[in-house]
């Protein structure tokens, strides 16, 4: 059974301590990090990946609906909220977060969650879809519709039906969520879509130009030159 990585964000030391340990008595949940603001939490997500965040709604610089407001709140990660104030409790679950811990929750509360959220977490292994936003709109992209993957700091370019949108996450952290059967890396600033590649062109030194579909190029590494021939191997 795979182990569920989760992040700790909440701006009280104590009550960083105390989940983490209540997190280490269980089995099935890594704790990958903690943060003690939005800010960082901000970092914390794009640099761990993790599955599932704990995330406190009062912080200092950003909230815990700020930080859910920058990351999408669709999919990966998901999230649990946990907080002193109940009066948050609808809109937690209109930007559908798992659950909502009312502090101070005891042992038993946290494994009840837990034991809701672990299925969920689970059963959606790789992400399907992404959520962009452009010009004031909200947008869903399907993943098989994504031709391939670029980064730009730390923010991605998802280059989908001859548009590029910018999302708000590294590339080490994207790669993560994505099915390594459908998605492989070339270079270390992009991911390609297998299904999207129409022709491989050999250049020196085992580097690749990728011809997509789209008719978009881009050139693969000698690093990653075998894992993309493996890939796209029928």
């Amino acid at each position: 059974m795979s182990r569920v990585r989760a992040l700790i964000v909440d701006d009280e030391p104590l009550a960083r301590t105390r989940l983490q340990r209540l997190l280490r008595q269980r089995g099935d949940v890594d704790v990958v990090g903690s943060a003690s603001d939005g800010d960082e939490a901000l970092k914390k997500i794009a640099a761990l990946a993790p599955d599932l965040i704990f995330l406190d709604i009062q912080m200092p610089i950003l909230g815990g609906f700020d930080v859910l407001g920058e990351i999408g709140g669709s999919g990966r990660p998901f999230v649990i909220f946990t907080t002193a104030h109940a009066q948050y409790a609808l809109r937690a679950f209109e930007v559908h977060a798992i659950d909502y811990l009312l502090k101070p929750f005891d042992e038993t509360r946290l494994n009840e969650s837990l034991d809701r959220a672990l299925p969920m977490i689970r059963g959606s292994e790789w992400t399907t879809r992404f959520m962009v936003k452009s010009g004031g709109r909200i947008m869903f992209l399907r993943a098989d519709e994504v031709t391939s993957i670029t980064s730009a700091d730390n923010y991605v370019y998802l280059h989908c039906n001859g548009a590029s949108h910018l999302v708000r996450t590294s590339l080490k952290a994207l790669e993560m969520t994505l099915d390594p059967k459908r998605f492989v890396r070339v270079h270390r600033s992009a991911i390609v879509n297998v299904a999207a590649v129409a022709e491989l062109l050999p250049r020196d030194h085992g580097e690749f130009e990728i011809v997509l579909r789209d008719g978009s190029r881009l050139t693969s590494s000698r690093t990653y030159g075998e894992q993309l021939r493996a890939a796209v191997r029928p």
